[in-house]
Formats: C-alpha cells, sequence, structure tokens
C-alpha cells in the first residue's frame, strides 16, 4: 500500500468529510468538566489510519527514509547489545535503545519497525485532536494539508517521536501536573534533544492567552532577529561543550538561507487569528484554548527567527508548538464569526491551504 499517487492525501481527507456529513460521528463528552461534542473514536481512527499506513511503508527516497532504513539494518538484533552500542553512540540514547528493542522483537523488518513508529506517532495525534478540539476533522486536515504529516512522519522520525510524547502529554499541561510532565518531558529528551525546549515553554504558555510571558516572548524574538549575528555567535559558545558543538560551523547552518516566508506566514495564521479574535478568547476564558494560542504565538515567533537564522535547525524547534495550535482554529473561527461568515471563513482557510499544499508539493518538492 505504497503512497504513489500523493493526491491520496487529500481524496481521503475529503472522503472521511463527506461521510461525517451523512453518518453521524459526533457524541456528547465531557471535557474538563464541560459537556462537547467530539467525533467518536472509532471514526477519528478510521480517517487516520491510512495515515499511519503510508508512513509505514513509504518511499525509500522520501527524506531521512534511507538514512533511518540503514541506521535500522545497523543496529543490534539482541537487548543484550545496548551497553556496548550506545556506549559508542551517545547521541539521543534513547531512540537507539528503542531500536534495538524493536529489532529484536521484529527481526529485520524495516517496514514494521516505520509503522509501529508511525501508528505510536498518529495515535497521540488522534488522542489529543479527538479530545480537545471542537473540529477534529479541520485539526487533522491542518495536520495533513500543511504538509507536517510528510515532513514528520515521513521523514524527521526521531525528533517526531519526541513531539508526539510531548504533545500526548497535552492535558497535563492543561492540569498543570508538573511531575509527570517534566518526567515525560526527560523521556522524550532521550529520543530527540530539543524535546528540553518544551519545558521553558510550558511556563509560557500557562495563563491568559497573549499573556506577558507570551509577549515577551515574541519580543526577544523580534530583539534576537534584529542581532542575529550576535545571537549566533553566544549559540555557539552555548554550545561548545554538548554534541552539537558544531551547529553553527557546519555547512547545513552556513549555507542554509533560512525558512521561506510563505511558510513563516502559513504558519503564523493561527496567532494572528487569534489576535483578531482576543477579546472572544479573554471572555471565554478556556483554559485550552488560552493554552492553543499561545502555543500558536510561540510557533509564528520562532518561525520568524527561523526566516532569518536556519530552516533546518531553527525551523525544527516550532512543531513543539505548531499542532496545539491546529486545536485553535476551529475554534477561533466558530467563536470570532457569526455562523454564516464561520463557514465562508473556513471554505477560504480550506483553499488556501490546498493552494499551499500544491506549491510544497508541486513546486517546493517536485512530488506531484
Amino acid at each position: 500500500m505504497t503512497l504513489t499517487n500523493y493526491w491520496w492525501l487529500l481524496i481521503w481527507l475529503f472522503i472521511g468529510a463527506i461521510i461525517a456529513v451523512i453518518v453521524p460521528v459526533t457524541r456528547s463528552e465531557y471535557v474538563l468538566g464541560k459537556k462537547e461534542q467530539r467525533w467518536g473514536l472509532i471514526p477519528a481512527v478510521l480517517l487516520a489510519c491510512p495515515y499511519a499506513v503510508w508512513a509505514g511503508v513509504r518511499h525509500d527516497w522520501f527524506g531521512d527514509t534511507g538514512v533511518y532504513r540503514r541506521m535500522f539494518q545497523e543496529s543490534p538484533a539482541t537487548i543484550s547489545q545496548i551497553p556496548s552500542y550506545i556506549a559508542e553512540h551517545t547521541k539521543d540514547r534513547g531512540f537507539s535503545v528503542l531500536t534495538i528493542v524493536l529489532k529484536s522483537i521484529l527481526g529485520n523488518s524495516v517496514i514494521l519497525f516505520f509503522l509501529i513508529i508511525a501508528i505510536f506517532q498518529i495515535a497521540c495525534i488522534v488522542y489529543v485532536f479527538r479530545k480537545y478540539s471542537s473540529n477534529y476533522w479541520l485539526s487533522f486536515f491542518l495536520f495533513i494539508v500543511s504538509t507536517d504529516y510528510l515532513s514528520w512522519m515521513h521523514n524527521g522520525v526521531r525528533q517526531f517521536i519526541a513531539v508526539t510524547i510531548v504533545f500526548a502529554c497535552f492535558g497535563l499541561i492543561v492540569k498543570r501536573k508538573y511531575v509527570p510532565l517534566i518526567c515525560l518531558v526527560l523521556l522524550a529528551s532521550t529520543i530527540h534533544g530539543s524535546a528540553l525546549l518544551m519545558i521553558p515553554i510550558v511556563f509560557i504558555v500557562l495563563g491568559k492567552a497573549w499573556n506577558k510571558r507570551t509577549i515577551f516572548f515574541i519580543a526577544a524574538t523580534v530583539v534576537i532577529m534584529g542581532f542575529i549575528d550576535q545571537f549566533t555567535s553566544l549559540l555557539d559558545n552555548l554550545l561548545a561543550e554538548t554534541q552539537y558543538s558544531d551547529l553553527i560551523t557546519n555547512e547545513i547552518w552556513t549555507t542554509d538561507d533560512g525558512t521561506s516566508i510563505l511558510r513563516v506566514l502559513v504558519y503564523s495564521a493561527p496567532a494572528i487569528l487569534s489576535f483578531i479574535g482576543k477579546r472572544y478568547v479573554d471572555a471565554a476564558d478556556d483554559p485550552v484554548i488560552n493554552i492553543c494560542v499561545n502555543c500558536a504565538c510561540v510557533t509564528m515567533a520562532l518561525y520568524f527567527l527561523a526566516s532569518v537564522s536556519s530552516g533546518i535547525y531553527v525551523g525544527r524547534l516550532p512543531i513543539y508548538t505548531t499542532l496545539q495550535g491546529y486545536i485553535a482554529v476551529p475554534w477561533l473561527i466558530d467563536h470570532i464569526f457569526t455562523e454564516k461568515s464561520a463557514t465562508l471563513v473556513k471554505t477560504a482557510m480550506i483553499g488556501a491551504f490546498l493552494v499551499f499544499f500544491y506549491y510544497q508539493m508541486h513546486v517546493a518538492w517536485a512530488v506531484i
């Protein structure tokens, strides 16, 4: 079931939308003590299933797939070899351990290796979107059509495992259960060190939407953008004794011209929408939406920073807060606009994201 026609990414989404109109897929559930309409578990899983399968059996040439395939094939096949292997491979040891454990169970089947990882990643996304998004389909649509799905589940596998572990902890952030949250973030950091970024971010995004900490983070990012050369020198010094000591000086960073401005604008849309409707967000004072709006602000700030530094390195960081923004968007549209206007705005937004999808897939990546 290898994905050979990438238009199926859209076709299946819209098949799901049509079925959702014909067959009732929502039900009443209590979320944080409030009665809400949510997609049922079975239709939510059915919509997501093909995307897990496609990620599991993807082409070898897409992104880092070939690198991960070779890494899996070269890894030891027995758990007893873990100590000696991680002694030689000190970077992100948790992923090395995970790889060896899976290989000891699965044998040399790299397809099963990719498939199990994809199922875990998509399960975390389905769990959080279904529970906290007021429009599961639209949140899932944004994840797919923004090309985050391909960028991460078909490419940056290791980091996206860490991202989805952290994302699955969204309820712990909402309930402010810091101890289990930090423990799970530390676990995720063994898979990919960038997960540690979420510890300070958690304390930025808590509280009211567009709070002082969030605004300070945006302002600090603007200042850094104005003094980007000094910032990279400082970053180089801070990383001098770590596994990322050559980050600033390596060829990838020095030749990277940053994230495209189009991508920056696309990923800034949730934050901009929340700013337009801030009075509605303040009036509702919903803890889920407050956190998601602040995450969208962090995403916007990091993407602007990536546009003047490194799209490959800095541009990888916003994914930790991007998915939360997809939860905010349907709520914002439904609460800012009248019912008729909301329908028009959703239609326009879907159209705009489809244009971006075509641009990214045809012009930027040349895969369709």
